[in-house]
């Protein structure tokens, strides 16, 4: 499967690159869009050219890809993907600045897309790029991944429109192992019935929300099982906590990049579900993992549930 990336040069599209060199499930990065690309004047685009088909100055091109020069961003642009990009140098498309060994560009409408061969579309850009991505996937009838949030009514309606057309992926969340647990959690809770739920999140402590989103949505993930049973954050005070609740609680303490835990117990039994993230890397993993799933689709709206059901 041939992906073109969107966000190619944001922090979680190098994030998808490192996955795609690495060989993950057999899938080719064909191509990337970044609108940052058209901030990248002739000359640095110039330089970026030569200097990603350089050993030694790989650390200035990736530099002059990306708006934040952290060390992530050289694995965008590392020694082997320069090596490897010298027949693609030779090549360059005038619309784009060339990234390791392929072609990033600045909007979709330059993508030639029967050329580079694209099976589906995975966007870590942003949501003010869904009208465009819509238009472009539902023009060209390819599956798009959707991996941003904070969509406008607006472009939630365009999402729904597009689905009508294409396999679109959408989800608030790509952590697959979330997604699992999620429903082991709901199945759990489904087959005691008697059982009480306490649901503990950790993160590191500069995260603001407490507590945090996915816990909420394993929460009333349970509680959809448990007739839409009180969901209740945080715990202070007097009183005994009542046997239908869903109590969601927080700690917020050094790095912990963040852990959930989902217990599900009687006075006889305990069940703990355990999720730990190590790596901001899993949302790539997720995302790609998505398009996988999204081969050979009818047209419709997909998400995390879709992939890790049960049923």
């Amino acid at each position: 499967m041939r992906i073109l990336l969107s966000g190619m040069l944001g922090h979680m599209g190098k994030e998808v690159v490192n996955l795609l060199e690495s060989g993950f499930r057999g899938m080719e990065l064909a191509a990337g869009v970044d609108a940052s690309v058209k901030s990248i004047k002739d000359d640095k685009a110039n330089e970026v050219v030569n200097n990603t088909c350089s050993d030694k100055n790989d650390e200035i091109a990736a530099n002059a890809c990306t708006d934040r020069s952290s060390r992530k961003a050289s694995d965008v642009c590392t020694n082997q993907a320069s090596q490897a990009s010298s027949s693609a140098c030779a090549k360059k498309d005038s619309h784009a600045v060339i990234i390791g060994n392929v072609n990033c560009y600045a909007e979709f409408s330059q993508v030639p897309v029967k050329e580079l061969g694209i099976d589906c579309i995975v966007d870590f850009s942003h949501h003010a790029a869904t009208k465009d991505l819509t238009d472009f996937a539902v023009a060209n009838r390819l599956p798009l991944v959707l991996a941003t949030t904070g969509q406008t009514d607006e472009e939630l309606a365009m999402i729904h429109a597009a689905s009508k057309e294409i396999p679109l992926f959408f989800a608030a969340n790509y952590s697959v192992g979330i997604a699992i647990l999620i429903e082991l959690a709901k199945k759990t809770a489904a087959l005691m019935p008697d059982a009480e739920v306490e649901i503990v999140e950790m993160h590191h402590d500069r995260k603001l929300d407490a507590p945090s989103g996915t816990a909420l949505a394993i929460a009333r993930g349970v509680s959809s099982v448990r007739n839409n049973a009180p969901i209740t954050t945080g715990r202070s005070g007097l009183g005994k906590r009542t046997k239908e609740e869903i109590g969601v609680q927080a700690v917020r303490m050094g790095n912990i990049v963040g852990i959930h835990e989902v217990l599900i117990g009687t006075n006889n039994q305990t069940i703990t579900l355990k999720h730990e993230a190590h790596s901001r890397a899993l949302f790539a993993e997720g995302a790609l993992a998505a398009a996988d799933f999204m081969a050979g689709k009818a047209p419709g709206l997909y998400d995390m549930t879709h992939m890790v059901s049960m049923k």
